[in-house]
């Protein structure tokens, strides 16, 4: 079955279907993730080509298929995130991001919620915000979209909300001082990772104006979670590999400014 209506839409990849057509995948507001099938996409004035451009959101009328490829058949209200389209360091962190929504959640799940939450974040990525604390954010929060649920408010064996703690695998929670003893083979992790880690499993992306945090803090709690999504998670995107060697561009970039 299919039908036409408008759905607001973030585009999350494209790609080329022989000659002069593209497969476009959106995450919709109203049905999830879906793949569309747009004709004539590769020939000059299409007017489709600015809406499928990486990093848009528009409103676009389309039929909607329940199974198979649904049709995009016009578009209006495109919003491009110009900044994000023409930095690559910012756009690294985008497509991430959205890589990220693509294998968090099956084709034609409907989720308002992490649709909002993505679009947020790439507001805030387009307005200037730090990209990687828009990021660890979008990261720690996403945990429970693979199924991951982590008490970061407190101790797995007291609950104790305060002080120093570690992260434990083997209580899948945190350990407050008192109970280090209890994992033997607790992660070991940076005290101050932890501390922000903790904020950002709670925070929303109204209050993080506020938050400040050196290189090397941002280092740490980028180690953390690549660990914590290496045990729980166990995907290996390339976009968060070229982000890793990003890094070092940064500080060769640092040194020679």
């Amino acid at each position: 079955m299919r039908h036409q209506e408008e759905v607001q839409a973030l585009v999350l990849f494209s790609k080329n279907y022989r000659e002069k057509d593209k497969l476009v995948k959106l995450f919709t507001e109203s049905h999830g993730k879906k793949m569309f099938f747009v004709k004539n996409a590769n020939r000059k004035n299409n007017p489709f080509q600015a809406a499928i451009q990486p990093f848009t959101k528009a409103v676009y009328i389309a039929d909607i298929k329940t199974e198979g490829l649904s049709f995009l058949n016009n578009v209006k209200e495109i919003t491009p995130f110009k900044v994000i389209q023409q930095d690559i360091f910012i756009s690294a962190y985008a497509t991430y991001i959205l890589n990220l929504v693509d294998v968090a959640i099956e084709d034609g799940v409907y989720d308002p919620a992490l649709y909002g939450f993505t679009l947020e974040a790439l507001t805030l990525l387009e307005k200037g915000y730090d990209p990687e604390i828009i990021t660890n954010i979008f990261e720690v929060q996403l945990l429970e979209r693979f199924g991951v649920k982590v008490n970061w408010n407190g101790c797995a064996v007291c609950g104790k909300t305060d002080g120093q703690f570690d992260f434990s695998y083997a209580y899948s929670g945190l350990l407050c001082e008192s109970h280090y003893g209890m994992d033997e083979r607790r992660s070991h992790f940076d005290r101050k990772a932890i501390h922000f880690i903790r904020i950002f499993s709670r925070i929303n992306y109204q209050q993080i104006s506020s938050i400040k945090l050196k290189d090397e803090t941002k280092l740490a709690i980028r180690q953390t979670l690549d660990n914590i999504y290496d045990e729980y998670v166990g995907i290996h995107l390339k976009s968060k590999k070229f982000i890793n060697q990003m890094k070092s561009w940064e500080n060769m970039l640092k040194v020679d400014k």
